[in-house]
């Protein structure tokens, strides 16, 4: 079976990427600060603006690098999607625990916040997958287990409760089916995480052939946030994309909590 990365890029095209010492290089600079320039990349790598294009031109193709317009400036996202992918082809189904350093700290220094952006591919209709995020039974197998309800309109509340407490909640800021869903986020399940106080995620749902591109942007976040409030996302969308693709769950700590609270 061929296993493809967010951007339809293939495992194999994904390892290519990562074989390269100067591509790993980009990715450690975009770990250490994220939203980073072409200019801003060069200046940190020995070689030619010509050369560092080429390396990010190749970590796009495999989905590890996004990219989005900021003003007149071009700015490059590490995605951790793939990687997410191609360990919960071999690694997950040994239920080892969820690998937190794929998603480390990664800062906007300019303004003091930070921003994350993620993209999946998922093979489904743009309305099937609003409904992915808006049913309360469908969420549940893919977002640990969260009980997540709402009358999904602009300025209604939301919340997800979980081991029957208050675990997060917020407001939908922007409700546009099947495209676009904007909230606020507010993390509740411990005292580390309410301190962070609250974020902002963005949901865009892109058609593109026989399938959708979801793009999940979460900001508004403290510069040296709690990487409890972004870590989960690769499982998530992994898990996500499992669910409408073929009907199953993971094998991941995120289903298995799912699992244990439907028994």
């Amino acid at each position: 079976m061929t296993i493809r990365s967010p951007n339809h890029a293939t495992v194999d095209e994904v390892f290519k990427a990562l074989s390269d010492p100067t591509r790993r290089s980009l990715l450690d600079e975009l770990l250490r600060q994220d939203g980073q320039t072409l200019s801003a990349l060069e200046d940190r790598l020995p070689m030619t603006r010509f050369g560092v294009m080429k390396h990010l031109r190749v970590l796009e193709q495999a989905g590890l690098v996004v990219t989005r317009r900021r003003g007149r400036e071009k700015l490059h996202f590490l995605n951790p999607v793939p990687i997410r992918l191609a360990h919960d082809r071999w690694v997950s189904k040994y239920a080892e625990p969820w690998a937190a350093t794929l998603s480390e700290l990664k800062r906007n220094l300019e303004n003091g916040t930070m921003e994350k952006v993620f993209e999946i591919y998922i093979k489904t209709t743009p309305e099937r997958l609003w409904q992915a995020l808006t049913d309360t039974e469908m969420r549940r197998k893919y977002t640990f287990g969260a009980v997540v309800t709402s009358d999904w309109t602009p300025g209604s509340r939301y919340q997800g409760v979980g081991g029957g407490a208050l675990i997060f909640e917020g407001e939908n800021l922007e409700v546009d089916p099947p495209r676009r869903l904007v909230q606020s986020f507010t993390a509740l399940w411990g005292e580390d995480v309410k301190r962070e106080g609250t974020s902002r995620v963005t949901w865009e749902i892109e058609p593109v052939g026989d399938s959708c591109l979801l793009r999940v942007t979460h900001d508004q976040l403290p510069e040296d946030a709690n990487s409890q409030l972004y870590g989960g996302w690769p499982m998530v969308l992994s898990g996500l994309k499992t669910l409408l693709e073929t009907g199953e769950m993971l094998t991941t700590p995120g289903s298995l909590r799912w699992l244990q609270s439907a028994a």
